[in-house]
């Protein structure tokens, strides 16, 4: 039977063990990846494979800006308690993940070295299950700056890449906003539009449920539509720091 990337990648989320490991585990056992996971277990694995099925709710969010700081990483990686998210080898390979990725220029958890992913001698032990989470990579391709923010209790990080005459104070504002208001776009024309007719669908029929007529429904509909647009779009979002003004009035020059 063959043995695809995508078995791998399966195989090593559940069981933290090494992509080689579980490539030839997946080979001896036919694909059967139940079986692979006794076949680890029996190969002296049997730590990190008894934690495999366990959630890993905890954890923390590693930033890395390369010296020149035209570039960074923020890793994710995942463990069962809050003790162990604050234990010093948790946080340096968390912290040497998203170094890592800065150095290769990397975006994709599958695309850094198996050694680096490879987290079964900390599970071992510390005896708690543990996964790599997302990461996210951002560069520079000409004149701007990266801004951060990681949360205190380290579970929520963002990265922005601002371009052309952006200041250091704009992008950390820019990326402590993108933290507490959580847009899902920077511009209203970014909605997908099957999602901006969904809500103005929703809108419409409220006011038709409120009993309004078609050409007030009409203009009820754009009224929650603006105001969509300053909950969902970053430029309209009232300034976390100025709750009377939004972000693009804040700062006049915001990229888009």
């Amino acid at each position: 039977m063959s043995i695809t990337a995508a078995m791998v990648k399966d195989l090593r989320e559940r069981t933290g063990v090494g992509m080689m490991d579980c490539k030839k585990a997946l080979s001896e056992c036919g694909g059967d990846e139940e079986k692979a996971i006794a076949w680890l277990r029996e190969k002296g694995l049997s730590k990190a494979a008894k934690k495999a099925g366990r959630a890993t709710a905890e954890g923390l969010i590693s930033i890395y800006v390369a010296p020149d700081g035209k570039s960074a990483a923020m890793s994710e990686l995942n463990c069962e308690t809050d003790f162990v998210a604050k234990n010093e080898e948790f946080i340096a390979l968390a912290e040497g993940l998203a170094k890592k990725a800065v150095e290769l220029k990397v975006s994709s958890v599958d695309a850094l070295p198996a050694e680096v992913t490879d987290l079964t001698g900390l599970i071992g032990k510390i005896g708690e299950n543990m996964q790599v989470g997302q990461l996210a990579y951002v560069e520079l391709q000409g004149q701007g700056i990266i801004g951060t923010y990681v949360h205190s209790n380290k579970k929520l990080g963002v990265l922005v890449e601002l371009t052309g005459e952006a200041t250091a104070e704009m992008a950390k504002d820019i990326a402590m906003q993108v933290a507490a208001a959580n847009p899902i776009c920077v511009t209203s024309e970014q909605i997908p539009a099957d999602t901006l007719a969904k809500e103005k669908e929703i809108y419409l029929n409220q006011a038709k449920e409120e009993g309004k007529p078609a050409q007030i429904a009409e203009k009820i509909v754009e009224g929650r539509i603006r105001k969509y647009y300053q909950e969902v779009c970053l430029r309209e979002q009232v300034f976390i720091k100025d709750d009377k003004k939004p972000l693009r009035i804040c700062w006049a020059k915001m990229p888009t």
